[in-house]
């Protein structure tokens, strides 16, 4: 795996039956999709296993008794692994632990509704049997027996449907294949369009072929990929009228799919996505990885990526004996027991309407009758009862849990709607609430109150962007924990609008990353703040800064502007700024 940056959105081409209503508050559009679509069914799973598995689990992350940073799966490239010796590896590759049924009763157990598996990687190593390259498990392995189609056999056996990864490109144990950093051995020399004629192309042929139906083709990482290249393999496509494709064979062919990898996109995306994400920091096997995320963190992916529209493809990487480590196993349980009382708020469902939620997600699904079903995945449960729900216009018809069907009180408070809940949460991971309401979601923009601590904090998520002319916006990215990026031009600007109820003396903190000595400023009403930023060491290093006070006078709306010091400013990642009173 490598992140592939990719310039075009994907527009969805499933079809699609839309509902507009337009307010004084706020453009909505919602969006139920037809059955006979032929992404109707990814667009509904939302929760899919990636499998990353191969010759690499066997040196797994160690070379010559050196540990080798990096990613499992790239150690022959990170190390410069010659050819010969790596091929050796697979001497060794002998899965007799390998229960293709039990990784598929894995995978549905956990909720997940199709498998992607890594049929060829960079490495060039084939998990099935091949007429067109020698260096596969068949012929270069003393297991000797192809891998793919006892997995095939057992998805079919249990409706799980599946997908292929391949590498179509970047290729380093057949002659000619792209390397992507350039290569480091003489025997991979060769002709890259020799390669691409007689190896990828065969072998794509041979995988759509000899396994049935293959719901999801997955390229990666297009180096070398002209258009003329990329488009030899579109004729292939035709062998499965209904796969899905992604963004990554290159020349200029956008797929169905746009493939974030390692992250959420703050605002979702337009068209049809899908996360790629691992659950430690590596795809393929490692056996020095043990950063693994917590299934409170796995779980709230998942719900944050479909509260965005996307789907989330959670990776395995087996060890070489075909078993899944401990931690992966607890993890896939963990989430499937979430699931199995909670996954009527993550399939089938589409984005969220609000554009932020201080307690958690939410997920949508359009009715046939005009209304809307909204599943709040409630986070941080209220110690007062009482669970706002900004923004909401709507009648609200019914509320209740969904573990347990408990009918919810309703009031309002502020403006807002909200639902009289337990003192006590059903699940500390989040806790689903079912929101039955009139029509389609009508939500007027959220107003940040101050909390009753006093503090307000302004979160990227909530800030309204702006761009300079022929510029470019920054964004909010991450997930919970979301930081302002991509502020690449000095002409952009960022504003949040709070409600201060007390007025007085703040001060203003934040948590900042740069990789040089830069310099912004903080506006609010006739104050300005301008804070110097020494380098961090890098834009993933923050370190905490104190930006100055502001006194707000009077108790109502306020706005606070984030823009550059043109004279010596310089791209900074910005976290949540933290407003406390002076006391």
């Amino acid at each position: 795996m490598l992140l592939v940056a990719v310039s075009a959105l994907i527009i969805s081409s499933a079809v699609q039956a839309e509902i507009k209503i337009d307010t004084l508050h706020i453009s909505k559009r919602i969006t139920a999709t037809v059955e006979t679509s032929r992404t109707g069914w990814w667009e509904k799973a939302r929760f899919g296993m990636f499998i990353h598995w191969g010759v690499y689990t066997i040196p797994a992350g160690d070379y010559g008794g050196k540990y080798i940073p990096g990613l499992g799966e790239w150690i022959m490239s990170d190390a410069k692994i010659p050819v010969a010796t790596y091929k050796d590896y697979a001497k060794k590759f002998n899965p007799t632990a390998y229960d293709p049924e039990q990784w598929v009763q894995m995978a549905k157990a956990a909720g997940m509704k199709y498998i992607v598996i890594t049929t060829k990687h960079h490495d060039g190593f084939a998990l099935f049997d091949s007429k067109f390259s020698d260096w596969t498990v068949v012929k270069a392995s003393p297991y000797g027996k192809d891998l793919i189609r006892p997995l095939a056999d057992a998805c079919r056996k249990f409706g799980m449907k599946l997908g292929f990864y391949y590498s179509q490109a970047n290729d380093w144990g057949n002659k000619g294949g792209a390397i992507d950093h350039g290569s480091w051995d003489p025997d991979q020399k060769g002709s890259f369009d020799d390669y691409i004629d007689k190896v990828a192309i065969p072998q794509v042929k041979e995988i759509l072929t000899n396994y049935g139906d293959v719901c999801e083709l997955w390229w990666d990482v297009p180096t070398d990929m002209t258009k003329e290249r990329a488009a030899k393999f579109l004729p292939l496509l035709k062998l499965q009228p209904q796969i899905v494709t992604n963004d990554r064979l290159g020349g200029g062919i956008k797929g169905d799919l746009f493939t974030p990898e390692q992250y959420i996109p703050a605002t979702g995306i337009k068209g049809l996505w899908e996360t790629c994400m691992t659950m430690n920091d590596t795809w393929g096997f490692k056996t020095n990885d043990h950063n693994w995320k917590t299934s409170t963190t796995l779980i709230r992916n998942l719900i944050e990526t479909a509260s965005k529209g996307g789907n989330y493809l959670l990776n395995v990487g087996p060890e070489s004996s075909g078993k899944f480590p401990a931690e992966i196993v607890t993890r896939l349980e963990d989430i499937g027991k979430w699931m199995k009382v909670n996954s009527e708020s993550i399939y089938g469902t589409t984005a969220s309407p609000f554009k932020v939620l201080p307690w958690g997600k939410a997920t949508t699904k359009a009715l046939s009758n005009g209304n809307t079903d909204i599943y709040l995945q409630v986070y941080n449960w209220p110690e007062d009862g009482k669970l706002v729900i900004p923004g909401l216009q709507n009648s609200v018809l019914s509320a209740k849990l969904l573990a347990n069907g408990a009918p919810l009180g309703i009031g309002k408070i502020d403006g807002n709607q909200f639902l009289n809940v337990p003192i006590k949460n059903l699940d500390p991971v989040a806790t689903v609430i079912k929101l039955s309401i009139k029509g389609a979601p009508i939500v007027s923009p959220y107003v940040q109150t101050q909390e009753a601590n006093g503090i307000i904090t302004l979160a990227p998520g909530l800030a309204d962007f702006k761009a300079g002319k022929g510029g470019q916006e920054m964004r909010a990215e991450g997930g919970s924990d979301q930081n302002i990026g991509f502020w690449v031009d000095s002409q952009a600007s960022a504003s949040w609008k709070f409600i201060v109820k007390k007025p007085g003396t703040y001060q203003l903190e934040t948590l900042v990353a740069a990789d040089r000595d830069s310099k912004f400023k903080l506006t609010s009403g006739t104050e300005s703040l301008s804070i110097d930023v020494p380098s961090t060491g890098g834009y993933g290093k923050y370190k905490k800064v104190s930006l100055g006070k502001f006194t707000f006078t009077n108790p109502g709306q306020n706005v606070i502007a984030l823009t550059s010091d043109r004279s010596d400013w310089n791209p900074v990642n910005i976290k949540s700024i933290v407003i406390s009173p002076v006391n």
